[in-house]
C-alpha cells in the first residue's frame, strides 16, 4: 500500500533489494512485485572493487590494495548477477561505489568491462561528496529509463508450480546449482503444504548472501554444486514459504563483532567508532 502511494506521488521511486541480487532482487521480483503488481523500469547493481577482488581470489586482508588481476578474476561474479537480473526482463546499469583505496586503473577496468557487455556504468561518490556525488548516477538512471526501460517483468516460477519446482527453478536458474536434496523435515513440510492447498504461495529462500552456493567461502561463481534444504517454514499469515538452506542465521543479521562494540564517547565529548 505504501509503495503504491509513493508511486502516485513521485516521478521516481527507489527501493533497495540487498543481500546480493541472487537473494534480495529475486525475492523483490518474485514475491513483492508479483503480489503488488509492480514492474520496475530499471535495476541498478552496486559494485565495489573490494568485493570484486574478494570474488577474484584476493585474500580479505589484501582487498584494499590494488590488484588488477584479482579484479579481473572477480568480474564473472558481477556478470552472473547481471545475467540473473536480465532473466527478469530488467534493464541493468552498474554503479561503482568508490572507496578511498580504489585506484583509477581499477575503476577504468570495470567501466571498460561494462561497456564491452553493453551495460551502463557510472561512479558513485555519495559517501565523499554527498548528493553531488550521486548526480552522475541520477542522470544515468533517468536517461536509461526514458530511452531503454526494462521489459514487462518476467518471473522465475509460476504461482501454480509446486514448491519443489519453485525451489529447483530458483536454485538452477539463479544460483546455478546442480541438484537439491531435502531433509525428512522438509519433505514432510512439502506434503503438508500440498494438503493445505497453499502450494501457490511464493518461496523465500534463506541462505548465505556471500556465495551463490550455501558455502559462504565459495567466492566467484560457484558451479556444479549441490544444495540441501534443511527446513521449510510455512508463514501462512504472510502467504509465503520460507526455505532454509545450509547453516544460516535468519535473524538478526548482525556481524560477528557489531559496530556498536567500537563506538564510544571520548573525554572531549566526541563520538568515535562510527567509521
Amino acid at each position: 500500500r505504501a509503495t503504491k502511494t509513493a508511486l502516485k506521488l513521485a516521478d521516481y521511486v527507489i527501493t533497495e533489494a540487498g543481500f546480493g541480487a541472487d537473494l534480495g532482487a529475486e525475492k523483490f521480483f518474485d514475491i513483492k512485485c508479483r503480489k503488488g503488481g509492480l514492474s520496475p523500469k530499471l535495476t541498478v547493481v552496486v559494485a565495489t572493487a573490494q568485493s570484486l577482488k574478494l570474488h577474484g581470489g584476493v585474500p580479505e586482508d589484501k582487498i584494499k590494495e590494488q590488484n588488477i588481476e584479482g579484479l579481473k578474476n572477480g568480474l564473472p561474479n558481477l556478470d552472473k548477477h547481471i545475467e540473473n537480473l536480465k532473466r527478469f526482463g530488467q534493464k541493468v546499469v552498474v554503479t561503482f561505489n568508490r572507496f578511498a583505496s580504489d585506484t583509477d586503473e581499477e575503476i577504468a577496468l570495470v567501466e571498460e568491462h561494462c561497456r564491452e557487455i553493453g551495460v551502463g556504468f557510472c561512479m558513485n561518490n555519495v559517501f565523499a561528496d554527498g548528493g553531488k556525488g550521486g548526480e552522475e548516477l541520477a542522470k544515468l538512471v533517468v536517461e536509461t529509463i526514458e530511452n531503454t526501460p526494462s521489459e514487462p517483468l518476467k518471473y522465475i516460477y509460476e504461482n501454480e508450480d509446486s514448491i519443489r519446482t519453485k525451489i529447483e527453478k530458483v536454485t538452477s536458474q539463479i544460483y546455478g546449482a546442480k541438484s537439491v536434496a531435502y531433509s525428512l523435515i522438509a519433505l514432510k513440510k512439502m506434503k503438508q503444504i500440498e494438503s493445505l492447498g497453499i502450494s501457490h504461495y511464493p518461496i523465500c529462500i534463506a541462505k548465505t548472501q556471500y556465495s551463490f552456493s550455501a558455502d559462504p567461502k565459495a567466492y566467484g561463481v560457484a558451479k556444479d554444486f549441490d544444495l540441501n534444504v534443511r527446513d521449510i517454514i510455512i508463514n501462512n499469515g504472510a502467504e509465503m514459504i520460507v526455505v532454509i538452506m545450509g547453516d544460516i542465521m535468519r535473524m538478526p543479521g548482525l556481524p560477528k563483532v557489531p559496530a556498536a562494540v567500537n563506538m564510544d564517547i571520548d573525554k572531549e565529548g566526541k563520538i568515535k567508532g562510527l567509521f
